[in-house]
């Protein structure tokens, strides 16, 4: 406490400010004293500031960016005392990088001046190396010792740092040569030391001296020569000129061996050089070179080199602990670079249960075991089935310290004591914080059963668990029932069986007959009559009654299907009436055909309209048939009478354009653009303006109704392939105010499963999903929030096709770590009065439409494909009414198409003859 308060009083010694008089500023001087109120404004604003930051870490300790900025604060305010306790604090809950280390280490290091003092620098540098391999780190600490010289055992001390610096980064292709250097220069040193005075003559003990120290040189020297390292000419050319003797032909032979290494290594370091962070594949390429080399030590430097720049990748130190598990297999290096690799990426299970086992295989006590499981549960992981995962290690753990052959122990007791813990907390911590407990499944139960069955001979407990089992919502799943029959038939009875099938019968939903078989089976070979009529009976009963229940069902179903065609006739039927009264009132052919021009739902449903385009799908090109629709079914050229003249006036010249059908040779050049406006003003040159930085447009062809109206799509026709792709990437563009979708031409009846959406529909550990957003929030003000908690590589807004806000956002980070500690600091956060939700981007399954049965076809009229939100109200049919109320089963038009049925002649069908529009038109007006 004494040392304390000197340090606390020195320090407050060297934060005396300017205008003090102790400090011998002038306090009368106005300008001194304006700076001085200005100071003491800033220190209050700081050590508010600082408090803040203190009280927020003991919120949530493991957030990594309020220790940076309360350590940057207080080394900026020189509290040394605090400064200490807070760099102490993270380096226990996190590895610290190269820069926070080097900056404790200089501060430090300023202040040691007593022996005890420099030995507490000499054990912060030891914590220092165990991080991460920095060459910086190791220099920094031989250089320091080098000052201990003069100490009891100085020297030997230094060369031993030396020798370890050397072992962890001596073959640093670009870095190591420093190290060699430093090393020669000490030794040098030495040596000018141990030269005897001018004109003497030296002692047979100093002649040995100096000897044995040349010697030390020379086999640095060698060392040095024999490892491919940068600039190596110039350190082979400083020993010729250095040693007095010829340079043996073994270095110069492993001089020549270690330069054409270096040749082969060099294309690796200068891809490292010139790639930007985090290089993770020039790392990878480099380390799959040095693997097929198969030098380990090289192995672990660029292992080490590689996790030094990317220590939030959990892969890498999974591969990186896999190859030194497998492979090198030295205790004290696996199980360092295990804890480092959980002390970067605690969220990552993996990497505890690889710890764990790595543990157990050398031997740790159980003590220290059963601390690092407890650290694992308090990591903070993001899902639910990471906690049955640890669980599940720990136990298995624990299973193989049990000795079975005693009857109980206290191993033993210790099992059942975690199994019963494991179950609870599932229950509790974990599904209060996920809503669900990660194990629906019961696994962990399901173990302990066996091992109460199996290994310790309680079936009655075993059976207690399964009872347990079933009661959590298991008992209608036919493959849980067969679990728990195998379980007693292996070391239970007969009579436990067969009362465990009858269960089954009574409560499976899923394959009832599955377990019917089963029961069946049994009692035919162990049962007696009466069992097997009881079997016989139970099975029949209940897979009548399973019937009956599917035939309700079936039932059910149809009477809503035939419930659905009743309201689509009546509303088909309130149509023909409208359209009738509308007839009536028109006295005049023109009118007539106004009438039916206006009534555009006569032709029923369009199939999957562009414009009804679901969200983040691609659209695909209409079919053939509905191509058709660009300059109108009927082909009419004469302007309609009466007061419709002023509304066709501005689409008279839309509706002389010739009709243009889809050449599908050109899909491969071609984009499909939807969602525009259907105000849009001349929307070819506005596209092809548009378009035009992606490369030559041929053509551009929008898409308009009977009336002349723009439809909000169009195809857009590039003279190179190159050109279509680049045009791809215009997606969501906002044109007039609303996002435009551009999608490859592709035609959904030849490719039905073809689907375009732009997003990743997995889980993505490094994304957040955020909801509840105020519509009125930006992406600007989005990002303000989330930038707090790390480096934010994109925002996306969700929007509907109008492109209007739903409250809806996607946030990617650099990392799963930094999005990890964004999901616990902004879940249920305010945002505009509005509480936001923050989870982890695992988007749902996407559902797919039923396709009908291709064998029907020919039987009845193809029924509409809905998308995933029904019917919309402007999806129109190409299939005329007309056609849709034929009844005679001998003709039937089909796809634009009269049919002959083989029934009505004998001889071979002729040709089916094509319709045209007028055809079509004629047809529906004999009407």
């Amino acid at each position: 406490m004494a040392a304390a308060g000197a340090e606390a009083a020195a320090e407050e010694e060297k934060r005396l400010p300017e205008g003090d008089p102790e400090s011998g500023g002038d306090s009368d001087d106005e300008g001194d004293s304006d700076s001085s109120g200005d100071g003491e404004d800033e220190e209050k604003e700081n050590e508010a500031e600082i408090q803040r930051l203190e009280e927020q870490l003991s919120i949530n300790a493991f957030d990594y960016n309020c220790h940076l900025d309360l350590i940057k604060l207080l080394r900026q305010e020189g509290e040394l005392v605090k400064l200490r306790r807070a760099r102490q604090k993270m380096s226990e809950l996190f590895p610290l990088t190269e820069e926070i280390w080097l900056d404790w280490l200089k501060d430090e290091i300023k202040m040691a001046s007593e022996v005890n003092e420099r030995e507490k620098v000499y054990e912060l540098f030891e914590r220092a190396v165990k991080d991460y391999i920095c060459p910086e780190i190791w220099l920094e600490y031989a250089q320091y010792s080098i000052g201990g010289i003069g100490q009891e055992g100085g020297i030997e001390r230094v060369r031993s740092i030396f020798e370890r610096a050397l072992t962890a980064v001596g073959l640093h292709v670009t870095k190591g040569t420093a190290l060699w250097e430093a090393y020669r220069e000490f030794e040098n040193a030495i040596l000018e030391t141990a030269q005897p005075a001018p004109g003497s003559i030296p002692s047979p003990e100093q002649q040995q001296v100096l000897c044995s120290q040349l010697e030390k040189i020379h086999t640095l020297f060698r060392r040095q020569l024999g490892i491919p390292l940068l600039d190596m000419e110039a350190s082979y050319a400083e020993y010729e000129e250095w040693s007095e003797e010829p340079i043996p032909e073994t270095t110069i032979k492993n001089y020549k061996k270690a330069l054409q290494q270096l040749e082969k290594c060099k294309p690796y370091e200068e891809a490292l050089l010139g790639a930007e962070t985090p290089k993770l594949a020039e790392y990878q390429a480099y380390i799959d070179f040095e693997m097929k080399a198969g030098d380990p030590a090289r192995i672990q430097l660029i292992y080490e080199r590689a996790l030094a720049e990317n220590c939030l990748v959990p892969d890498l130190w999974a591969r990186y602990n896999q190859y030194l598990d497998r492979q090198l297999k030295v205790k004290e290096l696996v199980l360092s670079a295990h804890d480092r690799a959980v002390r970067n990426c605690p969220w990552t299970v993996g990497l505890w249960i690889r710890y764990l086992l790595a543990m157990e295989r050398h031997r740790v006590e159980h003590s220290i075991i059963s601390e690092m499981f407890e650290k694992a549960l308090n990591a903070g992981f993001i899902q639910a089935t990471d906690y049955v995962e640890i669980w599940q290690a720990y136990l298995d753990y624990l299973r193989r310290r049990v000795d079975f052959t005693q009857d109980s122990s206290k191993e033993l007791e210790e099992l059942r004591s975690a199994f019963a813990r494991a179950v609870e907390y599932l229950k509790q911590e974990v599904e209060e914080r996920f809503s669900e407990s990660g194990d629906p499944s019961c696994t962990i139960m399901q173990n302990w059963a066996r091992v109460e069955a199996r290994l310790c001979n309680n079936m009655q407990k075993a059976r207690e668990l399964w009872d347990n089992i079933m009661t959590k919502g298991n008992a209608k799943y036919a493959n849980m029932w067969l679990e728990y029959y195998n379980l007693e038939r292996a070391h239970g009875d007969t009579q436990h069986c067969r009362k465990a099938l009858h269960r089954a019968v009574q409560c499976t939903s899923d394959y009832p007959e599955h377990v019917c078989e089963v029961l069946l089976t049994l009692e035919r070979i162990e049962g007696t009559l009466e069992d097997w009529d009881a079997a016989v009976q139970k099975t029949e009963n209940r897979l009548a009654r399973v019937n009956e229940q599917r035939a309700k069902a079936a039932e059910k179903e149809a009477a809503l299907a035939k419930q659905e065609e009743e309201r689509a006739e009546q509303r088909k039927q309130a149509r023909a009436e409208k359209k009738a009264s509308k007839k009536a009132k028109k006295t005049r052919t023109g009118d007539k055909r106004k009438a039916d021009e206006d009534d555009e739902g006569e032709w029923g449903q369009e199939e999957e309209l562009p414009s009804k385009r679901h969200r983040g799908e691609g659209d695909g090109m209409l079919p053939e048939e509905d191509m058709e629709v660009e300059t109108g079914l009927f082909g009419r050229s004469e302007k309609p009478d009466g007061p419709a003249a002023p509304k066709e006036k501005a689409s008279t010249s839309r509706k002389d354009i010739p009709k243009v059908f889809h050449d599908s040779s050109k899909d491969k050049v071609t984009v499909f653009v939807s969602n525009l406006s259907y105000t849009m003003a001349e929307p070819e040159a506005k596209l092809r303006e548009l378009f035009g930085s992606c490369g030559e447009v041929v053509e551009v062809r929008a898409v308009f109704n009977n009336k002349g109206t723009f439809r909000g799509y169009c195809y857009v026709q590039f003279g190179e392939e190159e050109a279509a792709r680049q045009a791809l990437a215009l997606d969501r563009t906002a044109v007039e105010g609303r996002p435009m979708f551009v999608s490859p031409c592709v035609d959904k009846n030849k490719n039905p499963d073809f689907k375009v959406f732009r997003y990743s529909t997995t889980l993505e550990k490094h994304k957040l999903f955020i909801s509840g957003l105020p519509f009125s929030c930006t992406k600007e003000e989005l990002e303000e929030v989330c930038k707090a908690h790390g480096n934010v590589k994109d925002i996306r807004l969700v929007t509907n096709r109008a492109g209007k806000p739903k409250g809806l956002a996607y946030v990617e980070y650099e990392n799963e770590a930094q999005a990890s500690q964004a999901v616990l600091k902004m879940d249920g956060l305010t945002v505009k009065d509005h509480v936001i939700k923050v989870m982890i981007s695992n988007p749902p399954l996407r559902k797919l439409p039923e396709r009908p049965d291709p064998s029907k076809a020919s039987l009845v009229l193809p029924r509409q494909i809905y998308g995933a939100r029904g019917k919309g109200r402007t999806q129109l049919s190409m299939m005329p009414r007309a056609l849709q109320r034929q009844s005679n089963p001998v003709a039937k038009a089909e796809n634009g198409m009269v049919q002959n049925s083989p029934a009505a002649s004998s001889e071979p069908p002729a040709e089916p003859k094509k319709m045209s529009n007028a055809d079509f038109a004629k047809m529906l007006l004999k009407k």
